[in-house]
C-alpha cells in the first residue's frame, strides 16, 4: 500500500493594490503594497521575467522556458521569488518543474491604478 497522499492546492488570494491614482490619495497601507509591486518590477531582469510569464502561451510558463535572461539559474530563482513575494506571480510545482503565472486581477489592478479617470 502506498503512503503517498494528495495535498489540497491552496489558492493565493490576490488583493487589488489600490484605486486609480486619480480617484483619491492612497492610504499608507495601499502605498506600501503598491510600492512593493513597483519596486519588484524596477529591476530589468525581473521585468523581463514578468513579461516572459505574462506573454507566454497559455498564460503560464515553466521556469525552464523563461530562464534565458542573461543571469545564472540561482539568480533567476531569486528574482522569481521576489516577484512572488510582491504578489505579481503565483507558482505551482509540477514534478521537478515550477510553473509561474500572472494573475489576471494583478494586471487589471495595475492597469486601473495608472489609468486616468474618464
Amino acid at each position: 500500500m502506498s503512503k503517498l497522499r494528495s495535498l489540497p492546492v491552496l489558492e493565493q488570494a490576490v488583493v487589488p493594490c489600490c484605486p486609480p491614482l486619480t480617484e483619491r490619495p492612497l492610504s499608507a497601507e495601499e502605498a506600501e503594497r503598491t510600492a512593493k509591486m513597483f519596486k519588484a518590477l524596477g529591476d530589468p531582469v525581473r521585468l523581463r521575467l514578468f513579461s516572459a510569464v505574462a506573454s507566454h502561451e497559455g498564460g503560464e510558463a515553466c521556469v525552464c522556458d523563461i530562464s534565458d535572461v542573461g543571469v545564472s539559474q540561482p539568480t533567476v530563482s531569486h528574482h522569481l521569488k521576489k516577484l512572488r513575494e510582491a504578489g505579481l506571480l503565483s507558482s505551482e510545482r509540477r514534478g521537478t518543474w515550477v510553473y509561474y503565472r500572472v494573475e489576471p486581477s494583478v494586471l487589471a489592478a495595475m492597469g486601473q491604478l495608472l489609468s486616468a479617470a474618464a
